[in-house]
């Protein structure tokens, strides 16, 4: 009997010894879990930073982020997250990323990541210069101010170690195209299409080796989504009304900023010594959307939920406005912005990328 009890405590514990070492190898090859994510850029990306800069163009009222839980409008311009927040909640950082201009942040919140994107914002000075929003330079500012933050918070080796495991999102320049060179066509005096595209890339060339010197690594740079599908500028070059169709050369102009971005971030990554530069495509979720509604859900892609879906944005779009029955069947959620449903069926395809 006593061997019996022997050879049961023997075998206990070699399964404990092999049960301990299977934890503890998973345990070692369980990914690198990023630490904090910072986002810079315009509406697609600001979380509320808007409230709190003196200009018209905010999302601080209903109906925008009636579906956020509490219904209650942040500033985000959607009825729900944005797709920072999902990628926030994929890396299993945190839910929601607050707007950095919040005073009631708490430390919790520095370390783990904020925004500094301004809606209507743009990687040319000149499309915020009557907005009143912040420009992307001013969110750089800002940036600065936060490291000084953490600095404070955790010591500098440690918030240098932080930055170099953030997760960075940039994501910008549809107003560029929109406000400067479609609808109010300032730079198309200046430039070509092609030399505009090549402007602004200069400009986020060199936005991104400023966030690289201040000691980010991990980036990831969002293209132009179909610009030409936006339902504003379907709008603002329609004729029949009924007959809401995409603008094909907008979208080709999008397709081909893309490809130059493609080939300025591997360029990039080859000059940068250990950064890793992912390129966001939201081009072709979008289109994929456009083309396949019924496939993810969606019934109406050529206008808004708010309102007509026409023109309605910002004040236009507010508690007194008509809005859509069921916003998760739109693509867009005003004349502008996609809906929830969509920027979540967006981050899927960048979450590929980003996992560790």
């Amino acid at each position: 009997m006593a061997v019996v009890q022997q050879l049961i405590v023997i075998v206990l514990e070699i399964w404990t010894i092999i049960f301990n070492f299977s934890a503890s190898t998973a345990a070692a090859a369980q990914p690198k879990k990023y630490s904090a994510v910072l986002v810079f850029g315009d509406s697609t990306a600001d979380t509320g930073n808007n409230n709190f800069v003196n200009t018209l163009f905010t999302a601080n009222h209903l109906p925008y982020g009636q579906d956020l839980p509490g219904h209650a409008p942040t500033g985000r311009f959607s009825n729900g997250k944005l797709m920072p927040d999902f990628i926030a909640g994929f890396l299993g950082i945190k839910d929601t990323i607050p707007p950095y201009l919040d005073p009631n942040l708490s430390n919790e919140d520095l370390l783990t990541g904020v925004c500094f994107a301004s809606a209507g914002s743009g990687y040319d000075e000149l499309t915020t210069a009557a907005s009143g929003v912040i420009p992307v330079s001013k969110q750089l500012e800002y940036f600065k101010e936060y490291i000084g933050k953490i600095n404070g918070l955790i010591g500098a080796d440690a918030a240098k170690k932080l930055l170099s495991e953030a997760v960075v999102i940039i994501s910008a320049g549809t107003n560029d195209m929109t406000f400067n060179y479609y609808d109010i066509p300032t730079r198309r005096a200046q430039f070509n299409i092609s030399e505009y595209q090549d402007f602004l890339q200069t400009k986020l060339h060199n936005y991104i080796k400023q966030l690289y010197d201040l000691g980010c690594r991990q980036m990831i740079v969002a293209g132009l989504p179909p610009i030409g599908c936006l339902p504003i500028q379907i709008t603002a070059r329609f004729k029949n009304p009924l007959d809401r169709k995409c603008l094909d050369e907008q979208n080709t102009d999008s397709q081909s900023y893309n490809q130059k971005l493609i080939k300025l971030l591997n360029q990039l990554q080859a000059s940068l010594p250990g950064t890793r530069l992912n390129y966001a495509d939201v081009y072709e979720p979008v289109i994929e959307m456009v083309n396949n509604p019924q496939k993810y859900g969606f019934t109406v892609v050529n206008r808004g939920c708010c309102g007509t879906g026409f023109v309605e944005v910002s004040i236009l779009c507010n508690p007194t406005t008509p809005k859509c029955a069921s916003d998760s069947q739109f693509l867009f959620w005003d004349c502008i912005h996609p809906s929830e449903a969509a920027y979540q069926i967006a981050a899927k395809s960048v979450e590929s990328k980003i996992s560790p």
